[in-house]
């Protein structure tokens, strides 16, 4: 059976001049992705990516309001950790240094051509993909690590019945506290030392009472 196709990436395109997010948006579609939302204010972007969570946010530095791209984008960063590339005229020393601050996943120049765009998004969507495995793989292996120092360290142990102590001064059964401290599941059986112990122990009964 041949697997399912994957999803197009859905895309939040924040653009101040109405005629280029019309053309940002042709362009898009003809990618392949989907446009989850065009907006042109920095606060409708952040509603807008709070609300669909998009794969990826298209950013314009340079947005009417009182809130920017770059503000817009800090705050979609930092909130929601989405992926965004912004869209700008204007490649002075100036904006580019506060676009850096925000972390971005790449930058397009206007005007920009189809192959540029396209190049921009997937390398951004790659690297956001990237970044998100590190994280679960940087979690798996924290929990690993914190699963092995549970069982670290001084145990105390009863030298007649052979009980645990843990932490909080409770005394249990070696299973019982191997239980609260892993996974460790337990079936129950009897060594040949014990069965050879037993078995002596019953014959002897027996002797006694005849």
């Amino acid at each position: 059976m041949s697997e399912a196709p994957a999803p197009a990436p859905r895309i939040l395109v924040v653009e101040d001049e109405a005629i280029v997010a019309a053309d940002i948006q042709d362009h898009l579609n003809n990618f392949g992705y989907e446009v989850v939302g065009v907006t042109h204010s920095g606060e409708e972007a952040v509603t807008l990516a709070q609300a669909a969570k998009p794969d990826l946010v298209l950013m314009d530095i340079i947005l009417s309001g009182p809130m920017d791209g770059t503000e817009a984008a800090k705050i979609i960063r930092e909130s929601l950790r989405l992926p965004v590339v912004f869209l700008t005229a204007n490649s002075d020393d100036a904006t580019m240094g506060k676009a850096r601050s925000t972390d971005p996943f790449g930058y397009v120049l206007k005007p920009f051509e189809d192959r540029s765009l396209r190049i921009a998004i997937e390398i951004a969507l790659y690297k956001h993909r990237a970044e998100r495995e590190r994280e679960e793989l940087i979690t798996k292996l924290q929990t690993a690590l914190a699963d092995i120092k549970t069982l670290q360290g001084m145990l105390p142990i009863c030298a007649w019945c052979k009980k645990v102590r843990s932490d909080e001064g409770y005394w249990m059964t070696v299973d019982q506290y191997l239980r609260s401290h892993s996974d460790i599941e337990f079936s129950h059986g009897v060594c040949p030392t014990c069965a050879a112990s037993i078995g002596g122990t019953q014959h002897t009964h027996k002797a006694a009472k005849t």
